[in-house]
C-alpha cells in the first residue's frame, strides 16, 4: 500500500526534478534581454522556476504533519496500483519502442496490448483498430501535413 504522503512527497520531487532540468536547460539557451529582445532560455527559465517552487511548497506541505488528506493512511490499493500499471508499463515500453520499431508499428503494438492483452476487444478487432491507427497517424502526417514522425532502426534496416 501506498500513502498518500509518500505519494505526494514522491510527486513533489518528481516535478521538482522536472522544473531543475527545464531550468538548466534553459541556460544553455540564454536567459535576459539581447539585442534582438528575449533571449529563447527566458520564458522556460520562468517556467523551471515556478515548477520547482511549487513542488518546494508541496513538499514542504508533505512533510509538516498537518490535519488535512496527506495523513490518509492509504491513497492507492494493490488493485489500483495493478491498473495504473496496466496503462503505465505498455506507455512506456511503447515510448522505448518507438526509436527502435518507429512510430507506426510502436503505435500498432500499443494499441493491441492495451485493447487485447487485458481483454477489452477481441483480437481481430484489436487488430484492426491497431492497423487503422497505424494508417491514420500515416495519413494524417506523412501526406496531410508532411510532418516525418519517427520510422525508427527497423525502417532503416528495410531502406525506408
Amino acid at each position: 500500500m501506498i500513502s498518500r504522503r509518500a505519494l505526494e512527497l514522491a510527486t513533489a520531487v518528481l516535478t521538482g526534478g522536472f522544473g531543475v532540468t527545464v531550468v538548466i536547460s534553459s541556460l544553455d539557451n540564454g536567459i535576459g534581454w539581447s539585442s534582438a529582445g528575449v533571449e529563447a532560455g527566458t520564458f522556460p527559465f520562468l517556467t523551471g522556476i515556478i515548477i520547482v517552487l511549487g513542488s518546494l511548497y508541496n513538499l514542504v506541505r508533505g512533510v509538516l504533519p498537518v490535519a488535512s488528506l496527506a495523513n490518509v493512511p492509504v491513497a492507492i490499493t494493490q488493485l489500483e496500483l495493478r491498473r495504473l500499471a496496466g496503462l503505465f508499463v505498455p506507455a512506456a515500453i511503447f515510448v522505448g519502442a518507438i526509436p527502435l520499431a518507429g512510430m507506426y508499428v510502436a503505435s500498432a503494438l500499443y494499441v493491441f496490448a492495451v485493447l487485447a492483452i487485458p481483454r477489452h476487444q477481441s483480437v481481430p478487432r484489436a487488430l484492426a483498430m491497431a492497423g487503422a491507427t497505424s494508417l491514420a497517424l500515416y495519413v494524417v502526417f506523412e501526406r496531410m501535413f508532411q510532418v516525418s514522425l519517427p520510422h525508427g532502426a527497423l525502417a532503416a534496416a528495410f531502406g525506408f
